[in-house]
């Protein structure tokens, strides 16, 4: 009788298990339907291939095949105008410090089909939304740590330098430049997050000029990463989408309503001051004011933006994710959100 009974139980589980992932996987728009095959062009590979050519050559055929992007590269990434693309390239061949760091870039990613994989998925999920958005190129890159996910005229840049794994040895080299608190996100997984998140603030949402007050701006970021939360993939960790450590995440869950209570005891949110209310918008390694011996998370603003913009759109079943997108109405957007977390 007692087998039986573990029995059953086991079998529960196992039903409850079943139940929980099928309407987790239904939970979302079903996108097999949808034809798309996103490659990440490995300029990187090509641009370094060129060391061992005729320069000319080189340049006439990285010109060819990557226009814009290349003279992009060229003349703002790496160079300027001041110099002829010969002369750039002759230059970035004899540095060592390139050849070490593209050696080691392709020592990191000697392919990127799992970016591949993950880039379409999430492209799938937005061409559903957006059956109009213009899928860009994607090309990586190695700049030498400039630039991370530049936009330009239909592409958008993977600077493979900047995703090498937190404990990369070039890391420690330029804290000066980038702290270590920001490059602990250069991991390989972040790539997609990135770029998603790039293309959403760049192409898709670029934010209002009238957006001054504190608040604004939370919803503002926090619709950026509910539509993250729509489009990446379902793995993606919400310390992934945000650029938390766990731990960072963790005192958020757990102090949230702390963290209200500061922004409305403080009369924060209908503040239009940049220089008080960046603090709650921009990276750092905690956020001023809060926690105990600097351990608040940073960005607040943004995260708390987060949580209202899911609570209301729990509270708000009818409202699509489109609709969302284009509501400026931060005010309205708080009000029916309902939202107010408990103190500890």
């Amino acid at each position: 009788m007692i087998y039986n009974i573990k029995t059953k139980q086991i079998y529960l589980i196992f039903l409850l298990a079943i139940a929980f992932f099928s309407c987790k996987q239904n939970n979302r728009p079903d996108i097999s339907k949808i034809k798309l095959d996103l490659k990440i062009e490995r300029f990187d590979k090509e641009l370094y291939a060129g060391k061992k050519k005729n320069v000319a050559e080189t340049d006439a055929y990285l010109n060819k095949s990557y226009g814009i992007f290349y003279d992009d590269f060229m003349h703002r990434i790496i160079g300027n105008k001041n110099y002829t693309n010969d002369q750039i390239l002759i230059n970035l061949y004899k540095d060592r410090a390139y050849t070490d760091l593209t050696t080691e870039v392709d020592s990191v990613f000697k392919d990127l089909k799992p970016q591949e994989k993950d880039l379409t998925e999430t492209f799938k999920y937005i061409k559903y939304y957006y059956p109009k958005v213009k899928v860009p190129r994607f090309i990586a890159f190695v700049s030498g740590f400039a630039y991370q996910t530049p936009v330009g005229d239909n592409y958008v840049g993977i600077g493979l330098d900047m995703f090498l794994g937190k404990n990369s040895k070039f890391y420690r080299g330029i804290v000066e430049n980038v702290p270590l608190y920001i490059s602990k996100r250069f991991t390989p997984e972040n790539i997609v997050p990135r770029v998603t998140e790039t293309f959403a603030h760049e192409d898709l949402f670029p934010e209002p000029d009238g957006n001054r007050t504190l608040l604004s701006k939370m919803i503002s970021q926090g619709k950026i990463l509910y539509f993250l939360d729509q489009v990446l993939p379902e793995k993606t960790t919400d310390s992934i989408k945000i650029g938390y450590t766990a731990e960072q995440l963790g005192w958020c869950e757990n102090f949230e309503g702390d963290i209200w209570a500061y922004f409305l005891e403080n009369k924060f949110l209908y503040n239009t001051d940049y220089q008080k209310i960046q603090v709650f918008l921009s990276e750092g390694p905690f956020t001023p004011g809060l926690g105990e011996n600097r351990n608040s998370a940073p960005k607040l603003g943004v995260w708390i933006g987060w949580q209202i913009v899911r609570k209301y759109m729990k509270e708000n079943p009818k409202v699509t994710l489109q609709q969302l997108m284009v509501d400026y109405d931060a005010q309205k957007i708080l009000s029916k959100s309902k939202y107010k977390p408990k103190q500890k």
